[in-house]
């Protein structure tokens, strides 16, 4: 199985369309594409709403998209042409608990594409791509404890008038120069490109094909 997985340092940067960028334009490798999400204290994993349920109640759900066409992040995956794809919602720090039916949903699946960062400290992915938006301040936790396993960083600029790497905020200045220094590649991606590159999919394909065909779940069995 081969494994891609793409975070980012906050929400809504681009993730989901970096992912059904790459499904769509390595269509070979018959995705099969996971969502997770995590909800935080007082709203529930079924249904996205706030919620009175006690720790113990419903942890998790996995939820198998049908539709195409409907513009929801599964739906996006389905339209970019992978083979299935799904959602799982877990309450948040409860992740661990749904990675055995994660496991046993994608299990024979030749390539898994997953948007998440915090999947990392359980997977050992292919590779892995971090989304960073130097106009979101916020820097999510999951996002700062993987960054340096990041195998590459797409860097979102509002267009191509932008070069280069612009050095905004500590999260940049410390962190991006830190892996950049170290020789990690940190590609320049558009928007109005669908968050994505020739560079960045030749840099995937690149990946996938020099990887060995054994990737599992660290630590579960």
């Amino acid at each position: 199985m081969k494994l891609v997985l793409v975070g980012g340092h906050s929400r809504n940067i681009g993730k989901t369309s970096v992912a059904a960028g790459l499904i769509r334009a390595l269509p070979e490798y018959q995705w099969v594409a996971v969502k997770i999400t995590q909800y935080g204290h007082g709203i529930c994993s079924m249904n996205g709403e706030h919620c009175g349920c006690s720790p113990g109640e419903h942890s998790f759900v996995i939820t198998e998209e049908q539709e195409r066409g409907t513009g929801t992040d599964t739906s996006r995956f389905l339209d970019a042409g992978a083979r299935r794809s799904l959602w799982v919602r877990t309450k948040q720090g409860e992740l661990f608990t749904a990675l055995p039916a994660v496991q046993k949903e994608i299990e024979g699946a030749e390539s898994v594409i997953v948007e998440s960062n915090s999947l990392r400290r359980f997977l050992k992915p292919t590779v892995y791509l971090q989304v960073l938006d130097p106009r979101q301040e916020d820097f999510k936790i999951s996002a700062q404890q993987f960054f340096d396993l990041a195998d590459a960083y797409l860097f979102v600029v509002p267009d191509r008038s932008t070069a280069g790497v612009p050095q905004q905020g500590p999260w940049i200045n410390v962190s991006l120069s830190r892996e950049l220094a170290r020789g990690k590649l940190c590609f320049t991606v558009h928007p109005q490109e669908g968050f994505l590159s020739g560079e960045v999919t030749a840099f995937v394909r690149g990946k996938l094909g020099a990887a060995g065909s054994s990737h599992s779940f660290e630590g579960i069995s």
